[in-house]
């Protein structure tokens, strides 16, 4: 990848070339040829210029298709389809003539811009102007009536046409996949006369989307000729599905590899909360170095660390992003604070942010949330206002890590005005996220009255976590009415969750209500569950190593609990009493 700043001064001596070259024309008095003009506008959208590029149009006196032709290539290529459209009215008003070049261009971006009518209006030009029967042009009539779910009228106009190759039957059992109809695409599939690779590759992502791996398996087996792309296309398949073990036995089969190969073996792994195998695939990547890693497989790798907690890779992987022209990289620069914020090291993710030239909204919303996790509510806050200073929008995400900066600095107020202010000011409906953070905020500032009079005036059902929050708040305000009627909720919603019992016994245990305690040891032995044991992970030499409460299962167990011992010892000699009044699970 090359580097940002190399690539700017690149394309500036770039366009001041082309403002050299457009001189000589007009100086040469060649501003109107039919010939030149259209490749300068070419050139201008290359570069992204089409503001230049407009001027130039706008100038030509006597203006031809081709010239129309390049300004809608230009502004497609450029993502303006809005502008496309709009300039193709202007276009039909000066009674100019489109060809069959103009027609897919602008069917195009009625497909981007999912301008369903604007596009019916052309195909009744197309008719009139005597295109039914190209191919191109039927080919994104179908695409535009697919996509805007009108399949009926996109066969019509497949049915209509005089020639269908291989991209025409494509298309169309591409629309029907796209509708959510795979036995009609696979019926069109049957009698389609010549199949390539892209139309096998086509049907099988259909059952895949359908989630019917077996048929996929049997069309992938009968293919009479498979590229990487087909390979690629099962592979994620079957990571998608859940269906791991086949993913990582198709991957061993592959004749040839690519970087989407890999990526489809780490995302599916990561998808599946398989983060050791993250971190072992991408090794193995490197280590084999026959495909090198692109800004997905970083990013990927980077948020398996961060679940992980291995930050030592983490700080590796980050390196190596900045040695291999990532520096610049939005997406990996978001990852890199999200990684250091989950892995502790909030200076380090703020140092990312702070070095990062171009932001988007998930880069604001991931620093906010880190900050905020970490108890530094105020430089969340800050931030919040520096973000809508730089002209940038926030979203629900934005207001979850907003209200949870509220919640660690106890601003109740401040954080009921930014929930008002979500919908008030930015449109945004509080989804029940948001409605948890409000009820942590009142419950943790010990106005538990009022936190579950927002409960019950809440527009949708509380969830487990809410009440969870409930009871854990009880626990440290010695609640013990509102604590039994969060249970309540909580036995409602997650029967089989003991934890829930063993918050409430330990609030009977801080009050001396030993009765209850028992009472509440054998409704947890009741439900037939035990509470998970906790568990910690620590990196080692670049290895992250799990160990749960009283796991006796590691190598070096004798070791660890002899040193748990000694540490215990100090922080008895140190006057610390352990409180044998907390209910441990089995206890």
């Amino acid at each position: 990848m090359k580097d940002t700043t190399g690539a700017h001064s690149e394309q500036l001596e770039t366009t001041k070339h082309l403002h050299q070259i457009q001189t000589q024309v007009v100086t040469s008095g060649l501003e109107q040829s039919d010939y030149i003009t259209p490749r300068i506008i070419t050139a201008c959208a290359q570069l992204k210029q089409m503001t230049y590029a407009r001027k130039m149009f706008d100038k030509i006196t006597d203006q031809n298709v081709v010239s129309w032709n390049a300004m809608f290539n230009g502004y497609a290529q450029n993502e303006f389809h809005r502008t496309v459209v709009v300039l193709f009215t202007q276009m039909k008003k000066l009674d100019a003539m489109p060809n069959c070049f103009t027609f897919p261009i602008v069917l195009k971006s009625c497909v981007k811009i999912n301008a369903l009518r604007e596009g019916e209006e052309l195909h009744c030009l197309v008719l009139k102007n005597g295109f039914r029967a190209n191919i191109f042009v039927g080919t994104a009539l179908i695409e535009l009536y697919s996509t805007g779910k009108a399949i009926e009228a996109a066969y019509k106009v497949f049915g209509e046409m005089y020639e269908r190759n291989v991209v025409v039957w494509t298309s169309m059992i591409n629309g029907y996949i796209s509708c959510g109809d795979i036995v009609s695409a696979r019926c069109l599939f049957e009698l389609a006369p010549e199949r390539d690779v892209i139309l096998w590759n086509t049907i099988v992502s259909g059952y895949i989307d359908v989630r019917n791996m077996i048929e996929a398996r049997k069309l992938f087996d009968q293919m009479p000729k498979k590229d990487v792309i087909s390979w690629n296309t099962m592979l994620s398949g079957y990571a998608n599905n859940g269906d791991v073990e086949e993913c990582k036995r198709l991957f061993e089969e592959m004749p040839e590899r690519n970087v989407f190969s890999w990526n489809g073996l780490i995302g599916g792994y990561a998808n599946n909360g398989l983060f050791f195998e993250v971190l072992d695939a991408f090794k193995r990547m490197l280590t084999e170095g026959r495909v090198f890693p692109n800004d997905a497989t970083i990013v990927t790798v980077l948020s398996a660390c961060a679940r992980l907690g291995a930050l030592d890779f983490g700080k590796w992987v980050h390196v190596y992003a900045e040695y291999n022209g990532y520096q610049g990289n939005v997406c990996v620069g978001n990852a890199l604070i999200d990684m250091y914020a989950k892995c502790g090291i909030i200076e380090n993710a703020v140092d990312v942010f702070n070095n990062m030239d171009t932001k988007d909204l998930i880069t604001w919303n991931t620093i906010i949330s880190g900050l905020a996790m970490h108890g530094r509510g105020a430089g969340a806050l800050s931030l919040f206002h520096e973000m809508k200073n730089a002209g940038e929008m926030p979203d629900g995400i934005t207001f979850i890590g907003i209200l949870c900066a509220c919640t660690h600095m106890g601003l109740v107020e401040e954080g009921l005005s930014y929930f008002q202010s979500m919908a008030m000011d930015y449109s945004i409906v509080p989804q029940i996220e948001h409605y948890g953070c409000m009820v942590d905020l009142l419950a943790r500032a010990g106005r538990l009255a009022e936190a579950v009079d927002f409960v019950k005036r809440m527009p949708i059902e509380a969830d487990a976590v809410i009440w969870a929050n409930l009871l854990g708040s009880c626990r440290v305000y010695k609640n013990v009415e509102l604590a039994e009627l969060a249970l309540e909720r909580l036995t409602e919603l997650e029967p089989k969750n003991p934890a829930n019992f063993v918050m409430l016994s330990n609030i009977y245990g801080h009050l001396g209500r030993w009765k209850d305690v028992a009472r509440i040891k054998v409704a947890m032995r009741d439900t037939g569950f035990k509470k998970l044991p906790g568990c910690s992970s620590i990196e080692v030499n670049e290895v992250v190593v799990n160990f749960y409460s009283l796991d006796k299962r590691h190598p070096k167990t004798e070791e660890i609990y002899e040193t748990l011992k000694g540490l215990t010892k100090l922080l008895r000699s140190s006057g610390y009493v352990p409180d044998a009044r907390v209910l441990e699970p089995g206890a």
